[in-house]
């Protein structure tokens, strides 16, 4: 297979510069190319670009901004390779990446796979209380995280494969976003395509996010979700509405405490001591541990009042996802 690495990016020059120092890194001796799709960006990578051109294989095209969903599209449609590579511009390579996914591929072939992210030890505390709460077996059951191999996975663009075959056959990412990702894993799933995950393919995903993004970003999540469920029934599923319940108890068990009922509020501690632990055990950082914490209600409450407010527009109010949520589609 020729591989070929597509990354858009938008206004992030010194993320670009961060990963392709680390495709130098790789240790493979077969070749492989870079499409970088600058996406309308007014901070553009171009220069950076351009030092690395000699080093490494690299195409570099500028377009009116349309999206990520729809870059990822016209960097494939550029490309010069039989399988695509697409990648978030603040992620950083392993040197073994490469090499993971190409003996994944040889023995076991599918036209989508997605791998998980990681938290590199330079990383702030504050990406690594983040990255903890979103891959932790603990809150997310560790799919995102990679403990075990999915069949029917639904990739994530940060670090997602896909076949040529089946980017034509799709037609590829759809004009939302979020959820161009796992909307394009249902449909390809809808036609025939095999998805997994490759757990050790993993990237270093740097997320250069504060509180305030972090809750903005997994409300998003939650808004999208039931959009993908209505356009996919058969995804639908009663853990999807985990993040709405656990927050809705959380006030419940608080209020509770008024009228001194405290055991409902006391399961709540125990699992908020029990992810403490474990990521005082991950980490080895109480500071990143406190801060988990803290990551994990967020996740939560974000996720699931976004999911709430989706589901009563679209489901009681029986809006269109585009009518209701505008802010989600390019």
């Amino acid at each position: 297979m020729f591989f070929s690495f597509i990354i858009p990016v938008f206004n992030r020059p010194d993320e670009i510069k961060e990963l392709l120092e680390s495709f130098l890194g790789l240790n493979v001796d077969y070749k492989y190319e870079i499409v970088i799709v600058e996406d309308g960006s007014t901070e553009t990578s171009e220069s950076i670009v351009n030092d690395y051109k000699k080093q490494l294989d690299i195409s570099y095209y500028f377009k009116q901004n349309s999206g990520p969903g729809d870059s990822r599209n016209f960097g494939m449609q550029k490309a010069k390779g039989d399988y695509f590579i697409i990648l978030d511009s603040d992620v950083i390579l392993p040197s073994n990446y490469l090499t993971e996914v190409d003996t994944f591929l040889n023995k076991n072939y599918y036209d989508c796979f997605g791998g998980p992210d990681a938290a590199h030890p330079s990383f702030t505390n504050l990406q690594k209380a983040i990255n903890f709460a979103m891959t932790s077996f603990i809150t997310t059951g560790g799919i995102r995280g990679g403990k075990q191999q999915v069949e029917n996975f639904q990739p994530r663009s940060f670090n997602m494969g896909l076949s040529k075959k089946a980017f034509l056959d799709s037609g590829g990412f759809g004009k939302i976003h979020p959820g161009e990702d796992p909307d394009l894993s249902l449909r390809l799933l809808n036609l025939g395509y095999k998805t997994t995950l490759i757990k050790d393919a993993f990237v270093y995903h740097k997320r250069r996010i504060s509180w305030s993004k972090f809750y903005k970003q997994v409300y998003k999540f939650g808004m999208v979700r039931p959009i993908l469920n209505q356009w996919h029934p058969h995804s639908k599923s009663l853990v999807y509405w985990f993040p709405t319940l656990f927050s809705l108890g959380f006030l419940v068990s608080i209020l509770l405490l008024v009228f001194k009922i405290a055991m409902p509020f006391y399961a709540y501690l125990f699992y908020f001591i029990i992810a403490f632990l474990v990521s005082l055990i991950v980490n080895k950082n109480i500071i990143v541990a406190f801060q988990s914490i803290v990551a994990i209600i967020v996740q939560f409450f974000g996720y699931g009042f976004g999911f709430f407010k989706s589901t009563f527009n679209l489901v009681v109010l029986r809006k269109q996802p585009q009518e209701a949520f505008p802010n989600l589609f390019f």
